[in-house]
C-alpha cells in the first residue's frame, strides 16, 4: 500500500469516529467518573493491543501532557513474571482474568483492547469484571466480534481493518488522556 492510500484510510477510520461520538463521551465520562472515585484501571490486550494497554497506564501513572497526580492504571499485560505464572499454571485464557480476580476491587474499571474482538484472554477479563460487578470498556475493531455487547461500553472502531483500528485505539486513548488531564492536577 503507498503512503497516500495508507494516510487516506487511517483519515477515514479517523473521521468515522463521530459515528460513534456518544459511546466515545460515555466512555469517557465512566473513566474520569472511576478515576474521581478513587479506583483504578485494569487494562488489558494481545499483541498490539497489548502495547496500547501499556502505552495507556504509563500516560496515567507516570505524565501525559502536564504535571498531575499519578493515576492508578494497571496493564495486565506488563508482568511478564506473573503472565508466565498464570499461563503455566492455568492457561492463556486466563492471563488477564485471574489478574482481574487478584486485583480488581469494588468500582475499578476494566479495559479490554482487542482489534477481533475474540481474544478470548480478553472476553474471559469481561466475564471475571462482571462476576466481580466491575464496569468494562472494550475497545473494538472489525464489527466487534464475539465482545460485542459484552461491555459497559463497546467502542467498535467502523471498518474492516485492524491495523488502522489499532490507530484509532491510540487516538482514543490520548483523547482519554487529554480528558484525565483537564479533570485531575
Amino acid at each position: 500500500m503507498s503512503l497516500d492510500a495508507s494516510l487516506a484510510s487511517t483519515i477515514r477510520t479517523l473521521e468515522s469516529l463521530k459515528e460513534i461520538r456518544t459511546e466515545i463521551d460515555r466512555a469517557g465520562a465512566l473513566i474520569v467518573e472511576t478515576l474521581r472515585a478513587g479506583k483504578k484501571l485494569l487494562i488489558c490486550g494481545n499483541g498490539g493491543s497489548a502495547a496500547e494497554a501499556q502505552h495507556f497506564s504509563t500516560e496515567l501513572v507516570g505524565r501525559y501532557f502536564k504535571n498531575r497526580r499519578s493515576i492508578p492504571a494497571i496493564a495486565l499485560n506488563a508482568d511478564g513474571t506473573l503472565l508466565t505464572c498464570i499461563v503455566n499454571d492455568y492457561g492463556y485464557d486466563a492471563a488477564f482474568s485471574r489478574q482481574v480476580e487478584g486485583f480488581g476491587q469494588p468500582g475499578d474499571l476494566v479495559i479490554g483492547i482487542t482489534t477481533s474482538g475474540n481474544s478470548a484472554n480478553v472476553l474471559a477479563a469481561f466475564d471475571a469484571a462482571h462476576k466481580l460487578g466491575l464496569k468494562t470498556i472494550a475497545f473494538l475493531g472489525r464489527g466487534g466480534g464475539k465482545a460485542k455487547g459484552l461491555a459497559t461500553v463497546d467502542l467498535i472502531i467502523p471498518g474492516d481493518s485492524g491495523r488502522t483500528a489499532q490507530e484509532a485505539h491510540l487516538f482514543l486513548i490520548h483523547h482519554f488522556c487529554d480528558q484525565i488531564d483537564a479533570a485531575f492536577d
